[in-house]
This record gives C-alpha cells, sequence and structure tokens, in this order.
C-alpha cells in the first residue's frame, strides 16, 4: 500500500471515512488504492495531529486511484519540524510534495524559493470563503503561497461562579482580580509569559489592541510606534500587579491551563483546546466554563487578537504539482477543515464550516458519536468574532529571528522598562531583519 518516502516504513491508521462516505465507498476506494492505482504517492510532511489521517483517507477515497497521500508525521517540537524541512528543501529533496507550514514559515519558505505560487483556478479555490486575517497568513509580497489548513485563536477564559461575566476592558478585569484576591477567591491572570513564541503572540496582540506597529506593513523596516510602546507598559504594569502567578516568567499553555483548572486563576487567556481539556478533567464543573473574546486594551478599540494555526504549500521540488495542488485542496477543503474541527479542536479557516450543522455522518441525527460543531464547538461564534477582528504576527522571511530578539528582550516581562524596552527592539529587530530566507 506504499511507503514513506525517504524516511522508512510507515503503517497507515484506520480512518473514520466509512462514517462521512459510507462503508462501500471506503471499501471500493482501498481496492482502487491498493489494485488498480498509479503507484503514485503524494507526500505531505506536517506536525503531528491526532485524527488528520481521517482526512487523508477520505482525499484518497476522492482521488479514486489517481494517486494516494501519504501523512509524513514530523516531530511535535516546532522548531524541529522548520529545521527538517528547511534541510531537506536546502538540499532539493523531491520526495517532499505538500509542506504544513506553521502560518509563520510561508514569508520564509517563500522567499527562500522553496513554496510554488498558487495562481488561477487553484488560487481562487483556496481562497474562497477563507476569512481575512488567516488568508494573509498564506501570502508573502502580494502573492498567495500557501492553502489555509485551519487557523488559531485565544480566548478569554473564565468560570462564571467567580466571575458571572467577563470584563471588557483590561483595566476592568485587573480592578475584579484584585477584589476578588481581597476576597480570598481565584484571583490571578494567567497568560503565556516565559522566553519563547508564546510571549510573542501575547505582546503582539497587546501592540495590535492598542493600534499599533512593530513592523512596517511591509515588514520590511522595524516601527515600534507608540502603540507598541502603550503595549509594554500594559505588559509590564499587568506582570508586577501581584495578581499573575508568581511563576509567570515560567508559564507556556498548559501551565496557565493547569493553574486555571486548579483553582488558582479566575482568567485565563489561552487557545480553544483548553475547554476539551476541562471537559475531560473537570466534566461536572464544564456548564461553568465559559469564554469571551479578549479584553480591550484600549479605549474605544476592540481586541485584535493574534491568530496561529497553518497552512498547506507544494513544494517547488515536487514532482507532481498538478496533483500535489489537487490533493492539498482537498486537505483543506470545507469537508476537511469540519472533521478536523470536531476530531481534533483546531478551527476552521473558512467562516462557512462554523455554521455547518451538519453531523459526521449525515444520514444519522447528531449525537455524543455523531457529533457536530454545535455539540464540538460551542465557542464558535467567540472564535469567529475574535477572527474578524484578529492580527497577525509581522509577515516578514525573517520572522524567526524576530521571534527569537522579541522572547529574550521582552523576558522576563516584570523587568520591561518600556522606553528603553522599546529602543532596544528597534535596534535589535533591525538587525534581525537583515537575515536572508531560511536559516537551516
Amino acid at each position: 500500500m506504499g511507503k514513506r518516502i525517504g524516511a522508512g516504513k510507515r503503517g497507515r491508521s484506520p480512518g473514520r471515512t466509512a462514517v462521512l462516505l459510507g462503508a462501500g465507498a471506503l471499501v471500493t476506494g482501498m481496492l482502487a488504492g491498493c489494485g488498480t492505482s498509479s503507484g503514485l504517492k503524494i507526500n505531505i510532511y506536517m506536525s503531528p495531529e491526532d485524527n488528520f489521517q481521517k482526512v487523508v483517507d477520505a482525499c484518497n477515497v476522492k482521488a479514486a486511484g489517481k494517486y494516494e497521500i501519504i501523512y509524513n508525521k514530523l516531530q511535535r517540537g516546532s522548531d524541529d519540524q522548520r529545521l527538517q524541512m528547511a534541510r531537506r528543501l536546502a538540499a532539493g529533496d523531491t520526495a517532499m510534495d505538500i509542506l504544513g507550514l506553521d502560518v509563520t514559515w510561508v514569508s520564509e519558505f517563500a522567499e527562500a524559493g522553496w513554496a510554488e505560487e498558487w495562481t488561477g483556478a487553484n488560487k481562487a479555490e483556496a481562497s474562497q470563503g477563507v476569512l481575512p486575517g488567516p488568508l494573509d497568513t498564506a501570502t508573502h509580497n502580494g502573492k498567495l503561497y500557501a492553502a489555509t489548513k485551519n487557523t488559531n485563536v485565544q480566548l478569554l477564559w473564565y468560570d462564571d461562579r467567580v466571575t458571572p461575566k467577563p470584563p471588557a476592558t483590561w483595566d476592568e478585569m485587573m480592578r475584579e482580580s484584585q477584589e476578588l484576591k481581597g476576597q480570598g477567591k481565584p484571583y490571578e491572570i494567567v497568560f503565556t509569559g516565559a522566553q519563547y513564541e508564546g510571549l510573542v503572540v501575547f505582546y503582539n496582540t497587546l501592540v495590535a489592541s492598542m493600534g499599533g506597529h512593530i513592523l512596517s506593513d511591509d515588514g520590511k523596516s522595524v516601527v515600534m510606534d507608540e502603540g507598541a510602546v502603550k503595549a509594554l507598559e500594559l505588559l509590564k504594569k499587568v506582570s508586577t500587579s501581584g495578581l499573575t502567578d508568581p511563576s509567570l516568567s515560567n508559564m507556556k499553555e498548559d501551565d496557565i491551563r493547569q493553574a486555571f483548572q486548579r483553582g488558582q486563576a479566575a482568567f485565563q487567556l489561552n487557545w480553544p483546546y483548553v475547554y476539551a481539556a476541562y471537559a475531560k478533567d473537570k466534566k461536572a464543573d464544564l456548564p461553568h466554563f465559559k469564554w469571551a473574546v479578549y479584553p480591550a486594551a484600549a479605549p474605544g478599540m476592540p481586541a485584535r487578537t493574534t491568530i496561529g494555526g497553518f497552512d498547506l504549500a507544494v513544494s517547488t521540488y515536487s514532482q507532481h504539482k498538478p496533483e500535489a495542488f489537487e490533493a492539498a485542496l482537498c486537505l483543506r477543503s470545507p469537508e476537511s477543515q469540519k472533521i478536523s474541527a470536531i476530531n481534533d479542536g483546531v478551527p476552521p479557516s473558512i467562516e462557512s464550516v462554523y455554521h455547518n450543522d451538519v453531523p459526521l455522518d449525515p444520514g444519522k441525527p447528531a449525537s455524543a458519536d455523531n457529533p457536530n460543531m454545535a455539540s464540538q464547538y460551542p465557542m464558535r461564534e467567540a472564535i469567529l468574532a475574535a477572527l474578524k477582528t484578529a492580527a497577525v504576527r509581522p509577515l516578514t522571511p525573517a520572522y524567526q529571528n524576530m521571534s527569537t530578539v522579541m522572547s529574550k528582550v521582552l523576558s522576563p516581562p516584570s523587568e520591561i522598562d518600556p522606553k528603553a524596552t522599546a529602543d532596544r527592539l528597534r535596534e535589535e529587530l533591525g538587525d534581525a531583519l537583515q537575515s536572508k530566507g531560511v536559516i537551516p
């Protein structure tokens, strides 16, 4: 049935394609893949995603023997994923057809000449119905170099037994936190404060929510305007307020999730995966676990929360580009994004998927065994609202260098000196922008 090209053998996990397309279609597709297939393998290299093989299986059935998509799982660490792909592409590896790129890598890979531009009908299909923020992440210098697979955006999470309604602004949240602390109740405001990408994402959100800019719109020069300085002031203020966790400077996503679940925090700023984790760990309390968009940082301005996610690019070294584009379009189609959203909790980049309440098996009623978006994504309206005002991280080929510099300069947040830190960022980010392409 096929080997994982260039990386040894890997068995294929069984999918739930029968639920989606019917057992007969699955059997037919498998027979075509094994017996009458062209033998063409389309390799996708992407981060591990528990149920993505189900998407691959469904697309292989749809391909009807024209080709077989092989899911090659990269390492779990983001940096390791990027380095493996960069090194293989730098060597002109033709075994890589579809590249699963973090949204911060697209400009980098496009600038290096490793991602094929999307044009014509492929571009039109890859762009149709996609929310503007996610679509921006797939572009470089005004051209489309990837198709959005999924997006992601953080929300404010709280317990309505502690805070009956979410705070509308950062000032209101800090005031409520102080009152809760005085009452001996859970009060902490927890967010990603460790020296890594999570801190950069958090700061970027504050900058955008202040109407500021770190880089120019074309990503070629450092700005660090008044909004960026005000964001430093707010980050410093909350970090030294006595309202955060004592381990703030070491906290990543799962650390803050656990702090909230232990009852230490009143407000958690985190990705939507925390809902499924809470449902598993504290099922009895789930009716009280609530969510809202981020609080506003500046008066009269809605929060602009930084998005994440993955995009699919076609390698310039692929020897099967037409089939690779076709396969990539299937892997990120509305149907595929719905499967991934329901099974793996990754937010769709296509707006219509949020409103699609047909269960996975459309021939049966929605149930716990046959879920739909409404049951698996009760926070979908808040996610969609956040995405419609979302911010993207600076779109530059030098983003990895930028992120390293920013996480270092911003850590620990409690030691930020807004004006001096802004000056240092201007200087060091200017140096970071001088890098060329990917650093393998």
